[in-house]
């Protein structure tokens, strides 16, 4: 494996998808996704449960087979090429780890498998533990180890063959919220260390946005968007990725005559043109309204609306807002616990900065 710069992206695919399709009967699980993976870059499949990306790594895997199109890997069609003739490691939901066989066995289970285990088998399994930081755990079995540490196994297992693709199927769902946080970071450092190239499924956006290089939004089979974390997050590319990164504020928009892009709230600080034309929603996110009128003057849009629920969710409270304007799309805000407002039939001001406000497609 080469090694990897974050920042710095290599030109060469490591892995390539083009128009790939999957059908189970009548039902489209994938329908004709492209992606490619520079070498060294970790990739994100994002989306909700059923959307696809299960799927999808169950084919790079070959574990399915495309109903069309292709799947190269280090440039060579893989499509029809069974599960242990392709390049590839893979870290299983549910780690697959052999309880019968000590630590040292698991990891050198691939290499056994593929015919490539050799006199210097015992210093390849010690160096692919000490890369995981799992020195000297060579003797132990599985029922001993921590969920942090059987998951180091499990990763060590899919590193030891140096695969061009490493694939990554929810590996951290089954674990604490703490240890989860902790394990994300550590092998997303791991593997930018190595240079691996990732493709990680998940279904938590925090997940995705603290491990990628790059975050596919997957839904209804289809690829939504694909960019870096911040783009997704802040510039989400229609209705469906904003809902589901949580920008759940979304109000259509009007064009007028003289240039002027109007929304139920008011006038919004763009003039139609290139860039808007497909344009059909204004979208902003719970946290981005503020209570008053925050002192930005010509540089906010401000609106009056009425608090009709409040929900304590531990450090934040959510406020549901009908705005006077248009309080048939009612508007969700999150202020710190201090700041709440309660429920009231009193009109307050609201504002939203211009520049947290994001056209967008519907």
């Amino acid at each position: 494996m080469g090694w990897h710069s974050q920042g710095a992206r290599v030109t060469t695919s490591a892995l390539r998808l083009d128009t790939v399709t999957k059908r189970f009967g009548r039902t489209e699980a994938v329908s004709n996704l492209s992606l490619e993976v520079a070498r060294g870059e970790f990739v994100s499949l994002l989306g909700p449960s059923g959307c696809g990306k299960t799927t999808t790594l169950r084919m790079i895997a070959g574990l399915e087979r495309p109903s069309s199109g292709s799947i190269l890997i280090a440039g060579h069609d893989v499509s029809t090429v069974p599960p242990d003739a392709r390049d590839i490691g893979m870290v299983f939901q549910s780690l697959a780890l052999f309880p019968h066989m000590t630590v040292a066995d698991n990891v050198a289970f691939g290499l056994r498998m593929r015919g490539r285990a050799t006199e210097r088998l015992a210093d390849t399994i010690k160096g692919a533990l000490a890369s995981v930081r799992l020195p000297g755990f060579e003797d132990r079995y599985p029922e001993s180890l921590s969920g942090g540490q059987q998951q180091r196994v499990a990763l060590a297992r899919a590193l030891v063959t140096s695969p061009a693709v490493l694939l990554l199927d929810e590996p951290f769902s089954a674990l604490d919220r703490s240890l989860r946080e902790e394990l994300t970071l550590e092998f997303a450092a791991l593997l930018r260390e190595i240079g691996a190239t990732t493709v990680f499924v998940t279904h938590d956006q925090e997940e995705a946005f603290s491990m990628s290089d790059r975050v596919a939004v997957i839904d209804g089979g289809r690829l939504m968007q694909c960019e870096a974390p911040s783009q997704v997050f802040n510039r989400p590319a229609s209705a469906r990725v904003a809902r589901f990164v949580g920008m759940s504020n979304l109000l259509p928009v009007t064009y007028q005559a003289d240039g002027r892009i109007l929304c139920h709230l008011g006038e919004l600080p763009y003039q139609s043109g290139a860039g808007s034309a497909r344009a059909t929603l204004v979208g902003f996110r719970p946290d981005d309204i503020e209570l008053g009128e925050s002192g930005y003057g010509s540089a906010g849009l401000r609106f009056t609306a009425r608090v009709s629920r409040s929900v304590f969710r531990g450090r934040q409270v959510q406020l549901d807002l009908e705005p006077e304007r248009c309080p048939d799309h009612p508007l969700r805000m999150m202020v710190e616990s201090g700041r709440s407002v309660p429920p009231t039939d009193s009109v307050e001001v609201f504002t939203i900065a211009h520049e947290r406000l994001h056209l967008m497609e519907s």
